[in-house]
């Protein structure tokens, strides 16, 4: 089970120590990868390769020897399927000791899709560096979270809103709070947060904020799924009965809908 603790206290990693990633959590990751079901019924095929030739590599990480890799086929909710996924594989990751960060644009394309036999009608949105975080970062690592804000989030009063479209107090929500702040925590491409939810008593309902799109796939969109399984995530850790929707509430709302959580 993924904690709330897990997702709070986890960070992005781009300096790792340079000590390979053992078979033990290697293992421990594939075993747990291959059981991995999002709520579009849109499997992720994961790989474990290494860096360079064998693999893929990126110029803004240091000390790494393994990516976990996947592709998905292609389909409407493929990006956000893939997000849901492969976050879940990340949050395990950092579970066991082993950090990782999303990589959407920052690494060799060529050589990830060929290692990870991408064919026509499939899709390989992001990879992620897997190793051990050495106690301080680089240089490298430093700017590029500043540059970013990566320790900054949007308050919860401009990203939850109630039926009314006010602002929802969160804080009123007794345990649905701890969903509703993993979403706020969630990572996401240049730390844009694109994610919105309208929450009614019975329903979280998901929307996408108005955004450039940075590639060929929505990369916004696998940020939506990255929110989807934040919040997934911690009412399973709170035994809270959910069930997946994507039957569109209506509501005029200045964002595209994605998804929704009803709360039974």
């Amino acid at each position: 089970m993924i904690t709330f603790e897990t997702i709070k206290n986890r960070r992005s990693v781009r300096t790792f120590n340079g000590t390979p990633l053992s078979t033990e959590d290697r293992t421990k990751i594939l075993s747990f990868v291959d059981k991995i079901e999002n709520p579009y019924g849109i499997p992720v095929s994961f790989r474990i390769v290494g860096s360079g030739k064998e693999g893929t590599s990126s110029a803004v990480i240091v000390g790494e020897d393994s990516y976990l890799i996947g592709k998905i086929k292609e389909d409407k909710h493929a990006a956000e399927a893939y997000g849901f996924s492969f976050e879940y594989a990340l949050l395990f990751a950092e579970s066991i000791g082993v950090g990782g960060v999303w990589l959407a644009g920052t690494f060799d394309k060529a050589s990830a899709k060929r290692a990870a036999e991408v064919t026509d009608g499939e899709l390989l949105p992001a990879v992620s560096p897997l190793g051990y975080k050495t106690d301080k970062m680089s240089m490298r690592e430093s700017i590029m979270r500043k540059g970013v804000k990566s320790d900054s989030r949007i308050p919860n009063e401009k990203l939850f809103f109630g039926a009314d479209l006010s602002p929802l107090n969160v804080r009123s929500l007794g345990e649905l709070s701890e969903a509703f702040e993993a979403v706020r925590l969630a990572p996401s491409a240049a730390n844009r947060q694109p994610w919105r939810i309208i929450f009614d008593g019975d329903a979280a309902h998901f929307y996408k904020a108005a955004s450039r799109n940075m590639s060929g796939v929505d990369i916004h969109k696998v940020d939506m799924g990255i929110a989807l399984c934040h919040f997934d995530a911690v009412l399973n850790e709170a035994g809270i009965s959910h069930r997946f929707s994507l039957n569109d509430p209506g509501i005029d709302f200045d964002g595209e809908y994605i998804a929704s959580y009803l709360l039974n």
